[in-house]
């Protein structure tokens, strides 16, 4: 059985949700405790909950403790991972992305293509934002092969909720390829969603795009970005989220709305998110740089890539990887800004 504390590091959920990612695939059991310990409201959330419990129903696995407010599981994962359809409903605002970025890597290796329907929140802090995953998760992904799609059916913010995603991913052929990104390129355009809900007469996206584009046009980066009303959510809220495409790799910023954010403020932090992001060198941007750590740490041969700076999930996921995979190679390597990811060439 993994023996993981959840509280070395961050004691964040990264360490919960890729360690049960990792158990399924291994086939084995998992014993957590101690988990999120190092958050404002410790043990499971409704998203992480959910994540446990997705992953139960994708191998027929059987979990014990696995209740919101536990800071304890074990877990037992079946022996075969089923691809399909899968619906799922986290109940809160709590977020939809997380869930999907749990279930991605069992998916990359299920015995078919999988389709993952998930409602709940789709834009809040701390979490990955459904537009950053879209347009650059996915796209970085897919250079490691690695086919997946996203499309949001309706928006929905913490806390309430309400939001739902389709994500479908294709089993990889093979192993995953490791990745090398050790230029940033030339920045070949830049652009982006603005949206809000229920929120027109104040011209909150209007307002989020104009800051932004503002703010990178003093910075010699002209934007494009595409405003969306919408009027389909249960509440309202808003969003903003950019990404640029260089000729090697994606790099992305985002930032949602809450009561006492002006839009001119959010439009201005994610503009200068993405500048500080560029300006640094990065290949990857501070959000990426983690959620790349799982995937490199599975695939066959070295990755390697250079990150705006280090962060907690950074060193997180670093320490999960060499713990849980470290038996089959698995390391990771900081020289400066780069880091480098030894894969274990996984195969189901």
């Amino acid at each position: 059985m993994i023996e993981v504390d959840g509280s070395v590091k961050s004691g964040s959920g990264t360490l919960l949700r890729h360690g049960v990612s990792l158990a399924t695939l291994l086939g084995e059991g998992l014993h957590m405790w101690n988990i999120r310990a190092g958050r404002d409201k410790p043990g499971l959330r409704h998203q992480h909950w959910q994540s446990v419990l997705s992953c139960r129903d994708m191998s027929r696995g059987v979990v014990e403790g696995a209740k919101v407010g536990s800071m304890e599981i074990k877990y037992k994962p079946g022996k075969e991972i089923s691809g399909g359809y899968h619906d799922w409903d986290i109940g809160t605002g709590g977020s939809t992305t997380m869930l999907a970025m749990t279930v991605l890597p069992l998916a990359c290796f299920a015995g078919e293509p999988a389709t993952f329907h998930i409602s709940g929140g789709l834009f809040q802090d701390f979490a990955p934002s459904a537009y950053h995953m879209q347009h650059v998760l996915f796209p970085t992904l897919r250079k490691m092969g690695i086919y997946a799609g996203l499309e949001i059916e309706r928006p929905g913010y913490a806390e309430q909720g309400g939001g739902i995603i389709k994500v479908s991913v294709q089993p990889v052929s093979g192993k995953i390829e490791a990745i090398t990104l050790t230029s940033q390129g030339e920045i070949r355009e830049v652009k982006g969603v603005a949206l809000c809900s229920h929120l027109k007469q104040i011209r909150v996206s209007d307002r989020m795009a104009k800051e932004c584009g503002r703010t990178l046009k003093q910075r010699c980066h002209n934007a494009k970005i595409e405003l969306i009303y919408d009027t389909t959510a249960s509440h309202k809220g808003a969003t903003l989220a950019i990404w640029a495409e260089t000729s090697t790799c994606f790099l992305g910023s985002d930032r949602s709305g809450r009561k006492g954010r002006r839009a001119e403020g959010i439009g201005s932090y994610v503009a200068n998110s993405l500048i500080q992001d560029i300006n640094s060198g990065a290949t990857v941007d501070r959000f990426l740089a983690d959620q790349l750590i799982i995937y490199a740490a599975l695939a066959e041969g070295i990755s390697e890539y250079i990150i705006p700076r280090m962060t907690d999930h950074i060193e997180a996921n670093s320490w999960l990887v060499g713990h849980v995979l470290g038996r089959f190679g698995v390391k990771t390597e900081m020289i400066g800004n780069r880091l480098k990811i030894w894969g274990m060439g996984y195969h189901r």
